[in-house]
C-alpha cells in the first residue's frame, strides 16, 4: 500500500489508534480516570451506593405478577443489576427494556451461561458442556465460542456472563460441578477456560471465573449444604487456586466466590468462603492481586445461610470484600442491615465506595453510559445464527474421543449388513438415522433403559444375521451427570456385545463407563459426552470415517481409561 500524501498515512494510523483505544479492557478502564463514573457516583447517597451492590433474580417464564414485582424492586430499592434465569430471548429483550426504563442508574444485566444462552433460555444455542470442551484440542474453536456467546448476550441486552467454570473436577462423585468442569487436569482447565474467557472479553462481555477458590473436589452440593474442603493451603494453592491465579494474570474481569468451608484458609467454625475476609480479601485481592469485580455465589443457597441467618450473611459478604451480592434472600432487608453496619462503624463507607466504583466502571465498559434500547425485532433469528450452529457442530466433532478401535473403525463397510442399536431410549435416534443413510443394508433396534431379558433376547436373535453391530448408549436425562440408570439385563447385554465385534458410542458423561463392565474389551468405543443431536451426528461421522477424531479424555474414568487417553 502506497500513500502519496503524509496526511493519508496520518489518518490511517490515527484510525488504528482509535480502534486500539476502543479495545481497552475492563481492568484498564478501572485503572483510568472516568468522568461518567465520577458523575454518577457523586449523585448517589449512602443508601443508593449500598443498593448498587445488590443484584436480584429475574425471569420471563413466571408471569406478569412476578415480572411486575421485580419492576417495583428496581424502582423502589434502586438495585445495581439483575441475574436472569429461565425464559425466552425475545421476552427477555422486551422485559430488559422495561426494566432499564425504570432504573435511575442503568442496570448491569447478567446470567449463567456456561454453555451459552441455552443454559437458561429456551430456543437458543447450547454449546457443548465444558466436560466435552475439555476433550477438544483446538483452543481456537473455544475462543470462537466465546465470541459467539458475547454476541448473543449483547443482542438481548446482557453485559456479563457468570462463566467460565474453572473448577478442577478431581472428584468423580462431585454432584454440582462434574460435567460443568473442563476436567481434572489443572493445565487443561486453565487453557480451555482461558480461550473461552478471552473470546467473551474480546467480544465485549464481562466474565466471572467460578467458583473461587475451587469447587471441584467436593461431594456436597452447596445449594443444599455447606461443603467442607479439608485440604492444606499448599494443596489448594497448587491445585484448586491454580486456574484462578493464571487467568487473573491474563486479565479476567470478574471472579465468583463459592460457598465452602475451608479450615486451612479460615478456621472460623462453619464459615463459608463467601463470607470470609481472609479468603476474599486476604487471598483473592491481596495474595493474587485481583483488581476486578468480585461476585458472591447466590446468597440464598443453604451453603451460606444455614449458619448465618436473617441477613447477617449479606453484611458479612460485604465485609469480606465482595463487590456484588447476587440473589440475597431479601435485598430490602439486606440494604437496611448494611446501612446499620455502616452507621455502627462495622463497615466503612470506603469499603462500599470501592465496590460501587467497580460496578459503575463495569457499566461504563459495557456501554451503559450511552442511553439505548434493545431492538425487540428478529431476536430469535439473531441469536440462532448459521455461523453459531456451524461452530456448534465443529466443537462436537472436535470433542469426539476414540478410546478403542480407531483402526477397527476403518474396516467397517457401508455395504455390509449392519444392525444399529440405541440403548437407553424407546425412540429411533438421530445417531441411527444418520448411520442408516450411509449403511444402506441396515436395521434399527431400540432398547429402553429398563429393557428386560425378553426384549433383549429378541434383538439377540436378530444379531446373528448381521455382519456389523453398532451400539449407541444414550443418557436421556436433562444433564449428563453420573449414575445413568440402565437395567441389569442391559448392562449384561453391553458386556456380551463388548466381547463380540460391536462398536459403541457413549452419549453420556464418561464417568459412567466405570459402571459398564466390558467396554474396556470392546472392538470400538467412542465417547460422545452428551445426548444432543450434534453429538450424535459427530459420533456417526466418526463411524462413517468422515473425519479423524482428535479428542482426549479430560478425566480419569477407571484403570483402563485415564486422563489424556484417545487413539
Amino acid at each position: 500500500m502506497r500513500f502519496k500524501h503524509p496526511i493519508a498515512l496520518l489518518l490511517l494510523f490515527s484510525g488504528l489508534s482509535s480502534v486500539q483505544a476502543q479495545k481497552k479492557t475492563y481492568l484498564e478502564t478501572l485503572a483510568s480516570p472516568n468522568q461518567w463514573v465520577d458523575s454518577v457516583f457523586k449523585k448517589l447517597n449512602k443508601r443508593q451506593k449500598i443498593a448498587q451492590m445488590f443484584f436480584v433474580r429475574a425471569h420471563t417464564d413466571m408471569g406478569k405478577v412476578y415480572e411486575d414485582s421485580i419492576g417495583r424492586v428496581i424502582k423502589k430499592e434502586k438495585i445495581g443489576g439483575l441475574v436472569f434465569f429461565q425464559g425466552g430471548p425475545g421476552r427477555q429483550a422486551v422485559l430488559t427494556n422495561q426494566y432499564q426504563s425504570l432504573a435511575r442508574v442503568p442496570l448491569l444485566i447478567t446470567s449463567d451461561g456456561e454453555w451459552g444462552l441455552g443454559m437458561r433460555l429456551d430456543s437458543t444455542v447450547s454449546y457443548p458442556y465444558q466436560m466435552a470442551l475439555g476433550a477438544v484440542q483446538d483452543k481456537e474453536l473455544i475462543y470462537k465460542m466465546g465470541l459467539e456467546v458475547a454476541k448473543d448476550y449483547k443482542r438481548i441486552g446482557m453485559h456479563m456472563n457468570l462463566a467460565p467454570d474453572v473448577d478442577v473436577n478431581n472428584n468423580s462423585k462431585n454432584p454440582v460441578i462434574n460435567f460443568r468442569s473442563f476436567g481434572e487436569n489443572k493445565y487443561n482447565v486453565t487453557a480451555k477456560a482461558s480461550a473461552y474467557m478471552k473470546g467473551m472479553q474480546d467480544g465485549g462481555l464481562l466474565v466471572s471465573l467460578k467458583h473461587f477458590p475451587g469447587h471441584g473436589d467436593t461431594d456436597v452440593d452447596s445449594h443444599y449444604d455447606l461443603p467442607k474442603l479439608p485440604f492444606t493451603k499448599a494443596r489448594l494453592d497448587s491445585l484448586e487456586i491454580y486456574p484462578f491465579r493464571e487467568l487473573i494474570k491474563e486479565g479476567a474481569a470478574g471472579v465468583m466466590i463459592a460457598h465452602m468451608n475451608i479450615p486451612a484458609l479460615d478456621n472460623t467454625p462453619n464459615m463459608p468462603s463467601t463470607l470470609s475476609k481472609p479468603i476474599v480479601t486476604g487471598i483473592l485481592k491481596e495474595e493474587l492481586g485481583f483488581k476486578g469485580i468480585i461476585i458472591s455465589d447466590a446468597m440464598g443457597m443453604k451453603g451460606v445461610v444455614k449458619y448465618f441467618k436473617d441477613g447477617e450473611a449479606d453484611v458479612m459478604g460485604i465485609i469480606a470484600g465482595n463487590d456484588i451480592l447476587e440473589l440475597s434472600e431479601n435485598s430490602a432487608r439486606a440494604i437496611k442491615l448494611v446501612r446499620k453496619a455502616v452507621k455502627s462503624g462495622r463497615i466503612s463507607m470506603d469499603r462500599i465506595d470501592e465496590s460501587v466504583k467497580k460496578i459503575l466502571t463495569a457499566k461504563y465498559w459495557a456501554g451503559l453510559n450511552v442511553k439505548d434500547t434493545i431492538n425487540e425485532h428478529q431476536v430469535l433469528a439473531e441469536v440462532n445464527r448459521a455461523e453459531s450452529l456451524a461452530l456448534l457442530q465443529q466443537l462436537a466433532d472436535a470433542s469426539m474421543t476414540v478410546l478403542r478401535g480407531k483402526q477397527y473403525l476403518k474396516t467397517l463397510s457401508a455395504e455390509k449388513r449392519t444392525i444399529i442399536i440405541s440403548i437407553g431410549t424407546p425412540n429411533i435416534t438421530t445417531f441411527q438415522k444418520d448411520l442408516g443413510s450411509y449403511y444402506k443394508n441396515s436395521v434399527f433396534y431400540t432398547l429402553d433403559k429398563d429393557a428386560n431379558a425378553n426384549s433383549i433376547a429378541k434383538v439377540l436373535r436378530e444379531i446373528a444375521g448381521f455382519d456389523q453391530v453398532i451400539v449407541g448408549i444414550h443418557d436421556m436425562r436433562n444433564r449428563p451427570g453420573n449414575g445413568m440408570v440402565l437395567s441389569a439385563d442391559l448392562k449384561m447385554f453391553i458386556k456380551d456385545m463388548s466381547d463380540k465385534n460391536a462398536v459403541f458410542a457413549l452419549f453420556a458423561n464418561p464417568y459412567n463407563i466405570s459402571a459398564l463392565t466390558g467396554l474396556e474389551n470392546s472392538k470400538g468405543l467412542i465417547v460422545a459426552y452428551q445426548k444432543e443431536d450434534f453429538m450424535q451426528r459427530a459420533a456417526s461421522s466418526v463411524i462413517k470415517n468422515q473425519f479423524v477424531p482428535t479428542g482426549k479424555l479430560p478425566v480419569t474414568v477407571n484403570a483402563a481409561f485415564k486422563y489424556g487417553d484417545g487413539e
